[in-house]
């Protein structure tokens, strides 16, 4: 039986170095690989180029990352959270390619279905399709996006065997699968780690195929964002 189980994060990501490109999975807070963000940060690996819908924020996720200096590059769609990021962007020592999100997903699945790139209208005639190939389809014009790769994929699932394959949780499923299938290495964390054969087929969101390492998360804060409360009455 295939067994593709991990002890913990530090030997998840054995072989990561400097100049690496990373994909990492959530959307804001929600389904972030929390474990692996922290080993990367443990490791000091630098010169990084992370693709992630989002920067986390000045004090978690990878806002932390951002913090040490670790991160080279950014691929994300949005950013609004992280004083630090817009810093660093600003006085030019983090370069940033903001992408539409739609076209960032899509980038994405791209990537892990081996489609080398494909047409969008998403940023025709805004500064997304500055230096780009475009083309007219039936009366309207798209633009040529090439798929994402990246070295190590770090993915968060609820759920998952240990054969790889994986069950997300409500909002947690995000960029998680699209970004599972387009790394090199994909590493998954998971809440609950349990036998190959204990899961639905049916249920299932990542198959065990593309993830090369997998192990049980710990002390997950699954910190909110923003939160919102009605005012007391």
């Amino acid at each position: 039986m295939i067994n593709k189980t991990v002890p913990n994060a530090h030997e998840a990501l054995q072989g990561l170095a400097d100049g690496m490109t990373l994909m990492l999975g959530g959307f804001g807070l929600c389904g972030i690989p929390e474990n692996s963000i922290q080993e990367i940060l443990r490791l000091g690996v630098k010169n990084l180029t992370c693709i992630s819908n989002n920067a986390g924020v000045d004090d978690f996720g990878i806002g932390l990352l951002l913090q040490t200096k670790q991160v080279r590059k950014m691929i994300s769609s949005y950013v609004g959270e992280n004083a630090e990021f817009e810093r660093q962007l600003l006085s030019g020592e983090l370069e940033v390619e903001l992408i539409p999100q739609g076209t960032l997903a899509e980038r994405c699945r791209a990537g892990g279905a081996g489609i080398p790139a494909f047409y969008t209208p998403a940023g025709y005639g805004t500064e997304v399709g500055e230096g780009k190939e475009s083309r007219e389809f039936n009366g309207k014009m798209y633009l040529l996006e090439t798929a994402l790769h990246a070295d190590f994929a770090f993915v968060k699932a609820w759920k998952g065997d240990t054969a790889g394959n994986l069950i997300y949780k409500g909002t947690a499923r995000n960029f998680n699968p699209m970004m599972a299938t387009a790394g090199k290495i994909t590493v998954a964390e998971v809440e609950e780690l349990v036998p190959a054969g204990e899961l639905d087929p049916n249920q299932i969101h990542t198959p065990g195929i593309f993830v090369q390492r997998i192990f049980q998360g710990e002390q997950y804060e699954k910190r909110i964002e923003q939160r919102t409360v009605r005012a007391a009455v």
